[in-house]
């Protein structure tokens, strides 16, 4: 693989689960930023917007993407919000090719709510359609795949394979 593919979406919409998988049976470098986030500081997402604030947060994503810049080209699952920042669209499109994982608003409900997730969990449904509507536009604009995740894991899997292997990857 010659160049990266950056996972975009919402949280919940499979970026982390899919790109994993993927990763794996492609045998190429996988990254998730919000794990690596939350490995190097020792804290969950929650704590670290909690202690050091959401500007923090998001700078941490800007310099681990700068890093990535010079490594291996794998599959990046970012964090829901890394593509809101102008910066990080740049380098994800100067430096990989960008993959929209969009999934239906209701089996993202879900999953955040099964998962557990500290920063959309206690959020109502119409904030979370809210967060959704507003950042569609965002994420599709910097998207050169869009790929529909809500039709099924399986499924998902599979249209995520293919889209990595047209991009590029092997395995």
């Amino acid at each position: 693989m010659e160049r990266h593919i950056f996972l975009v979406g919402m949280p919940g919409s499979g970026k982390s689960a899919l790109g994993r998988r993927v990763a794996l049976k492609l045998q190429t470098p996988y990254l998730d930023t919000d794990a690596y986030l939350t490995e190097i500081t020792g804290m969950n997402t929650a704590q670290i917007y909690e202690t050091y604030g959401e500007a923090a947060f998001r700078d941490g994503e800007t310099r681990l993407l700068r890093e990535l810049i010079n490594a291996t080209p794998g599959i990046v699952s970012t964090g829901g919000g890394t593509a809101l920042r102008e910066e990080n669209r740049r380098l994800m499109r100067a430096h990989g090719y960008v993959v929209l994982i969009d999934r239906p608003i209701d089996d993202i409900l879900l999953d955040i709510r099964a998962e557990k997730r500290p920063l959309l969990a206690q959020k109502g449904r119409e904030e979370i359609e809210r967060i959704y509507e507003e950042r569609m536009p965002v994420y599709r604009s910097v998207a050169d795949v869009v790929l529909d995740n809500g039709n099924g894991f399986h499924n998902g899997l599979a249209a995520l394979e293919n889209v990595a292997r047209q991009l590029g990857a092997r395995g």
